[in-house]
Formats: C-alpha cells, sequence, structure tokens
C-alpha cells in the first residue's frame, strides 16, 4: 500500500512523551491560519512510500529504543486507509517486540473534530492509543503539552493510551518546544518539529535572519 509523506524523523522529542519517530503524511484540504506547516499541504507533494518501507523505519527505531510513534501532517485522515495500515502494522510490529517495546504507543494528530471522524475516519484510528483532535486556532494559544491551541484535545483510546497519557491531559509545557533538525541537503536547511508558544517561531525566525538564513515555505534555507 501506498502513502504520501512529508517526512520522518528519529528521535522526534517534542510531539508525545519520550523519543519517538516521528511520520508527517503529505496533503491537508483543511488548511488552517497560522499553520508552520504548509508544506505539507498540497497533496501532490513530499514522496509516495509504501507503508511497508515506514514500517521497517518502525522497527528499526523501536531497536535504537525509540518509546513510541506519532503520526502528524498534513492531516493523516486525509488518506485514512493508509493510516489504518500503518498502525495496525505498527502495533504488530511493537507487540512482537517483546519487553523492550511494551511501553511504546501510536500517537496520531488531525485537525478533524470528534464529530467530523466519519465511519472511515474512526476505523483509521482503530489502531491508535491516543489521539488529539481539533483545528490548529493561531488566536488560542495553549501552554498544554503536545498541543498547538487550547481548543485542541487529548484523548487516550487504549488501556496503553490511559497509562501513557493520563499524567500529561492537563500537564503544561515549561521552555520552548521546538526542536531543530539541520538537513545537509541539497540544500541545506534547518526543519523545525513541535507545537511552539505563540510568538516562539516569529523569534526563531529573527535570530536566523540575523545569522544570514532566509525563510522560504516554512523551512529555512541559507
Amino acid at each position: 500500500m501506498k502513502v504520501r509523506i512529508s517526512g520522518t524523523h528519529f528521535p522526534l522529542e517534542t510531539l508525545g512523551p519520550g523519543q519517538r519517530l516521528g511520520i508527517w503524511f503529505q496533503g491537508c484540504a483543511l488548511a488552517c491560519p497560522g499553520c508552520m506547516s504548509r508544506h505539507t499541504w498540497a497533496p501532490e507533494g513530499g514522496t509516495a512510500e509504501d507503508v511497508s518501507g515506514l514500517l521497517r523505519l518502525w522497527e528499526e527505531a523501536l531497536e535504537r529504543g525509540a518509546e513510541g510513534l506519532t503520526v502528524s501532517g498534513g492531516e493523516p485522515l486525509d488518506q485514512a486507509d493508509a493510516l489504518a495500515g500503518l498502525l495496525r502494522g505498527a502495533a504488530r510490529i511493537r507487540d512482537r517486540a517483546g519487553a523492550g517495546a511494551e511501553g511504546a504507543d501510536l500517537l496520531v494528530y488531525t485537525g478533524y473534530e470528534p464529530d467530523e471522524l466519519t465511519a472511515a475516519r474512526r476505523r483509521a484510528l482503530r489502531g491508535a492509543d491516543a489521539v488529539i483532535t481539533g483545528r490548529f486556532r493561531v488566536e488560542r494559544p495553549t501552554r498544554l503539552v503536545w498541543r498547538g491551541s487550547a481548543n485542541q484535545s487529548l484523548r487516550p483510546l487504549t488501556p496503553r493510551g490511559e497509562t501513557r497519557y493520563a499524567a500529561h491531559l492537563t500537564r503544561e509545557s515549561t521552555g520552548g518546544r521546538l526542536q531543530a533538525v539541520v538537513e545537509p541537503g541539497p540544500p541545506a536547511g534547518v526543519r523545525f518539529h513541535g507545537v511552539p508558544l505563540r510568538g516562539e517561531l516569529r523569534a526563531v525566525e529573527q535570530g536566523l535572519r540575523q545569522a544570514g538564513v532566509t525563510l522560504r515555505e516554512q523551512s529555512w534555507r541559507p
């Protein structure tokens, strides 16, 4: 099965507890104003990958100590069948890995509200341990961990999700919430992962401009 993705990264440290494999789906029709990931909106962007290849990345990440998988975007539920296959496979690999991976959870970000989850979207989320739902609202900043705006809701879906996320449902973050990843290219660049507080991304941008780095398509390029 094919899926269109924007990219992957390990270890991801800003979208869920612990060190995680991050997979960003490509394509999003919701287009929330103020989104820092506009490069993931175009459905024809990114690259087409086999779900089996992403599952191999997950298996390798678990061998390297991954504590979870985060699927974001873009909008993962716009490729519901591929998301369902990815989550089913990721759960099988985790369970097969045994004691070293027993606490690893599967987290999905979606901009859809709970009442917008069609039968197909709900089926796609059955393999997730937790989900963060809701549009990004730039006018509603929040310090709640792993959420970009105050309207977004973190919901555990399984006993594993309850165990992993119960302590974080109302927990606020302290300090910055962005993780910088250098991409050697060509062309070289810096990509940021996370959900910044209001003004945090602008402050980073200003610092980069002072260092002679220009902003292009929400990616920083020299």
